[in-house]
C-alpha cells in the first residue's frame, strides 16, 4: 500500500504543537499532498535544445556521504530536492545547512516501505555501503537493495519519473578481469559475508533493467567505485576513512593481509558530477564511475602518512573474508558517452577530507557540513 510520509522542514519553534516531541530536531510535520511546493510532475526527460527548467528531484539516502553532496549540487543549480533517509548511516548534520531553503525537504522514511511523492527524477542511493554497516545487519541490507529498489522503481513508474540506480563495483566481486569493463559479469560469492551487498546490488540492477524493458521506464545505472571525501562516516570500516581517522588519533594504520590489494579512489565531487551527467544524458548504462588511478593498500597508507603524520606506524592484520584482490575501473565508456572523467587526484582530495575529519574528531562532535569543494 502506498502512503504519504511525514515531511520535515525547518520551521520556528512556534509552529510546533505541544504534542510534537522534541526529538523532531527542529523539523516540522507537513502533509505531503498539501505542501505548497508540490506541483504536477512532467517526467524526468529534458528535451534537447531547450533551456533546462528547475526539476523536483528525490534523493534516497540523501543525508548520507555521497547523497548529501549530490543534494548540495542539485540545490546549487536551482532544483527542488526531497531527501528520503532513515538515518541508519545518514546524518542530519550533512543536510542541516539546507533546512531554511524553501526548495529543500527531508523525510525520515525507510525505502523498504512504499511512499508516494510527485517528482521528476529519482536518484536511488539508499543502502549501507560500508562493510561495517552491511555486515552488522545483512538481512536489512539485502532488503534495502531489493525491496527498497522495487518500491522506488514502482514510484518512478507510477509518476513517470526518470530513475537512476547507484550500483557498485562490488557487482564484479573478486574480478578475474583487470581493469573491469561494464560488459564483465563478475566473480561473486553468493553465500559470503559480503553477499548481502554484492548480490543485492546485482539484483537491483536486474530489477532496474526489467522495469526498463517491461514497463518502458527511463532508467540509468551507475557502478560506483571507491569514493572518499568530507562527510564520510569516520568509523565505517572503509580503508580511506580508517587510515585518516587512525592517523589523526595517533593510532597504527591497520593494513589487512599483505597490503598488496589494490583499489581506485575517486573524490566525491567527481562522482557527483558523473551521476548528474548520467541522469541528464540519454544512455542507460551501466557506467563505471571511478578514478582509474590504482593504489595498493600500502601505497595508500604512505599517502596518508605524507598528508597527516610521517611517523604513523603501519600494523598488519589477517585479511578479511571475501576481500577482492584488485579493483580498477575502465571508464572508457563514461568518457566517450557522458563526457565524464575524474579531475581530483588523491593527493589533492585527501587533505580536504582530513580537514573535515579533524573538525569532527577534535572539534564539533555533531559533524561538519563542509562541502567537497570543486563541485561546480
Amino acid at each position: 500500500m502506498l502512503f504519504a510520509a511525514a515531511i520535515f522542514t525547518f520551521s520556528s519553534p512556534s509552529t510546533l504543537s505541544p504534542s510534537e516531541p522534541a526529538a523532531s530536531v527542529g523539523f516540522n510535520h507537513l502533509a505531503v499532498s498539501g505542501h505548497p511546493s508540490f506541483r504536477e510532475s512532467v517526467g524526468g526527460k529534458v528535451p534537447l535544445g531547450l533551456r533546462r527548467r528547475a526539476l523536483r528531484v528525490l534523493v534516497t539516502g540523501g543525508a548520507g556521504f555521497v547523497g548529501s553532496h549530490l543534494v548540495d549540487r542539485l540545490l546549487e543549480r536551482g532544483d527542488s530536492v526531497i531527501v528520503v533517509d532513515n538515518f541508519f548511516t545518514g546524518r542530519k548534520g550533512n543536510v542541516a545547512h539546507h533546512l531554511q531553503n524553501p526548495r529543500f525537504e527531508v523525510i525520515r522514511h525507510d525505502v523498504v516501505e512504499p511512499i508516494l511523492l510527485e517528482v521528476d527524477q529519482i536518484y536511488h542511493l539508499a543502502c549501507p555501503a560500508s562493510p561495517v554497516h552491511y555486515k552488522y545487519n545483512p538481512i536489512k541490507t539485502i532488503k534495502t537493495n531489493v525491496v527498497g529498489t522495487l518500491n522506488m522503481l514502482g514510484l518512478a513508474k507510477r509518476i513517470g519519473a526518470r530513475f537512476l540506480l547507484t550500483s557498485t563495483s562490488e557487482v564484479y566481486g573478486d574480478p578475474l578481469q583487470h581493469p573491469q569493463v561494464e560488459t564483465y559479469w563478475g566473480n561473486v560469492n553468493p553465500i559470503g559475508v559480503r553477499s548481502c551487498y554484492d548480490e543485492g546490488k546485482r539484483t537491483a540492477e536486474t530489477l532496474t533493467m526489467d522495469y526498463h524493458r517491461g514497463a518502458n521506464l527511463e532508467v540509468r545505472i551507475a557502478r560506483i567505485f571507491n569514493t572518499y571525501g568530507p562527510r564520510m562516516c569516520i568509523d565505517d570500516g572503509r580503508v580511506v576513512s580508517n587510515f585518516v581517522a587512525q592517523a589523526l588519533r595517533k593510532e597504527p594504520l591497520t593494513v589487512y593481509g599483505d597490503g598488496k590489494q589494490t583499489r581506485s579512489f575517486q573524490y566525491v565531487s567527481d562522482l557527483v558530477e558523473g551521476l548528474m551527467k548520467l541522469m541528464e544524458g540519454e544512455h542507460i548504462g551501466p557506467f563505471n564511475l571511478g578514478n582509474p588511478g590504482e593504489f595498493s593498500m600500502l601505497e595508500l597508507a604512505k599517502v596518508v602518512q605524507d598528508t597527516i603524520d610521517p611517523e604513523a606506524h603501519i600494523e598488519f592484520r589477517p585479511n578479511t573474508a571475501d576481500d577482492p584482490h584488485k579493483r580498477k575501473p575502465d571508464i572508457s565508456r563514461a568518457k566517450e558517452l557522458l563526457g565524464w572523467e575524474p579531475k581530483v587526484p588523491l593527493r589533492e582530495g585527501l587533505p580536504r577530507m582530513v580537514t573535515d575529519f579533524r573538525k569532527r574528531i577534535f572539534g564539533d562532535q555533531e559533524g561538519s557540513t563542509e562541502s567537497a569543494g570543486g563541485l561546480s
